[in-house]
């Protein structure tokens, strides 16, 4: 495992005066073919206003740029940071411009290692960023899989244009985009649609009229839809649990940014501050939710979306990789995060198997049989991390070093059904920078699925507590939408009857 400090950039610089500054040509090399690399540039003043080039994709505190750019900086001292995404080792420095011209300052941009050699391939699901960026977005970024975003709410991107006759862009052969990703984002959360031909008429929908159900179920019909719940505390979460009609959901999410945490619930269901407190308690909650859906025997994949364009994230600063065999296509991608052989990241990179088997495995046995499972990991990260811990049944079995458990492994025993995964916390206190492995299942006897009483009760009460927001004037619209949370509630009192642990 190879550390942040650990930097090797090349940036060359050579500057001329210029009527309105100093000119500065700016050149990031590859440090293996010394060829430009497209990369990101976080570059401010010495009053920490950022660079901002014109005719670059920009968004909050950086750019993004193809391995060269020209710069129109006037005199003074910049602090720059250089990055590719979490494969490769992050770069900075300053830079002293004065009028007579800049100093060349050189550097190489150094992998940290290669995924996709691995057949673990990155995406993300959540990019609010313009389409005709994304190419140099991703090369940027080092992304090879991003839905953008191009219908949300109110906002259509297709109101007055043609729908395209292919909304799915390849390019650089094994980089792919898809133009009609939406998101109804309303009262009780958000849902991500993805791999739609044409949008959902979302379009004039009210806080909680009519009830995302609505568009969900008229989704459900459409061949080929993925739909994500964007991140567990969404008060509605409960309800699409309930409908059997979601594919995934946000565990790296945006609240989770690359300078700290977003330390709030927003309208979702808001954590208790004792037991979660801040800067990493969002992070912690988020956890937490979606081991009491797993508790629950619902075995849905994690999934990771980083919403640039609406908060401050880069692209794919939280993201999903995907493992396949045999070479990246669009289909076998989704079919990967389906089937939960996957691991989620903002920083960490962890690779886990047990017993040779890749995430969302079933293992089975006898009743009255136990399975030791030996579990492996690899793990690079450019910031330290303390441990690796496996996380059985929501709760923490084990935390090692990681070089504890390279040279030894970790062996989970299982003697009752139930489910397993494997999480890193880089130390960076101030920010929610893990990794976790899609879960892992195991089956023993007749009883294939773990229902912990106490994570459908946890449901329950929550669907309750929904159910008691909703206040619309219209009666008829009021009956219309609590139908689906007296569904969710049916089903949740199911799930507490049919418990087989507490």
């Amino acid at each position: 495992m190879l550390w942040r400090n650990f930097l090797f950039t090349i940036l060359t610089c050579a500057g001329f005066s210029a009527a309105h500054g100093t000119e500065i040509r700016l050149t990031v090399l590859d440090f293996d073919t010394g060829k430009p690399l497209p990369c990101r540039i976080h570059m401010k003043d010495d009053a920490g206003k950022p660079v901002r080039p014109k005719g670059l994709p920009f968004w909050y505190d950086h750019f993004v740029c193809p391995g060269v750019v020209e710069l129109d900086l006037a005199p003074g001292l910049f602090a720059y940071e250089i990055d590719r995404g979490p494969e490769y080792l992050l770069t900075s420095g300053t830079l002293m411009v004065v009028e007579a011209g800049a100093p060349t300052v050189t550097n190489r941009l150094r992998r940290l290692v290669d995924l996709s050699r691995e057949g673990w391939w990155s995406g993300e699901l959540h990019v609010h960023r313009p389409p005709a960026d994304l190419e140099l977005l991703m090369k940027a970024e080092d992304l090879h899989v991003a839905p953008v975003i191009s219908w949300w709410n109110n906002r259509n991107t297709w109101t007055n244009r043609a729908l395209p006759a292919n909304p799915l862009i390849r390019f650089d052969n094994d980089r792919f985009y898809h133009l009609m990703g939406g998101e109804d984002e309303r009262g009780g959360g958000a849902l991500l649609y993805f791999n739609l031909r044409r949008p959902l008429d979302i379009t004039g929908a009210g806080r909680e009229y009519p009830s995302s159900m609505k568009f969900l179920s008229e989704a459900r019909q459409r061949a080929g839809v993925w739909v994500d719940i964007e991140k567990p505390f969404w008060y509605d979460t409960p309800v699409w649990l309930a409908s059997g009609m979601v594919d995934s959901i946000g565990l790296a999410h945006n609240h989770m940014q690359r300078a700290g945490v977003l330390p709030n619930e927003a309208w979702g269901r808001p954590r208790d501050r004792q037991r979660f407190p801040d800067p990493q308690g969002n992070g912690y909650w988020t956890e937490e939710i979606y081991y009491h859906i797993l508790n629950c025997g619902l075995r849905l994949p994690p999934s990771a979306g980083s919403a640039s364009g609406v908060l401050p994230n880069p692209v794919g600063y939280d993201r999903v990789y995907v493992h396949l065999d045999g070479d990246l296509g669009y289909e076998k991608w989704w079919e990967g995060l389906k089937a939960g052989r996957v691991f989620v990241s903002n920083g960490p990179l962890l690779r886990g198997r047990a017993n040779g088997q890749l995430p969302g495995h079933v293992f089975k046995a006898q009743a009255g049989e136990t399975l030791d499972l030996h579990v492996t990991a690899a793990l690079d990260s450019r910031d330290p991390v303390s441990s690796l811990e496996s996380i059985k049944d929501g709760r923490v079995e084990r935390a090692v070093s990681y070089s504890d458990w390279k040279r030894t492994g970790s062996t989970i025993r299982f003697d009752k059904s139930g489910w397993f995964l494997i999480r890193a916390m880089a130390d960076v206190p101030a920010s929610f920078r893990f990794a976790s492995t899609g879960p892992f299942y195991v089956e023993v006897g007749l009883d294939p699925h773990r229902v912990s009483r106490a994570s459908a009760r946890f449901f329950l009460d929550w669907v309750r507590e929904r159910m008691k927001q909703i206040r619309l004037d219209d009666s008829r619209q009021q009956e219309e939408v609590i139908q689906h949370h007296r569904a969710a509630e049916r089903f949740w009192q199911e799930k507490v009857a049919v418990a087989n642990v507490e």
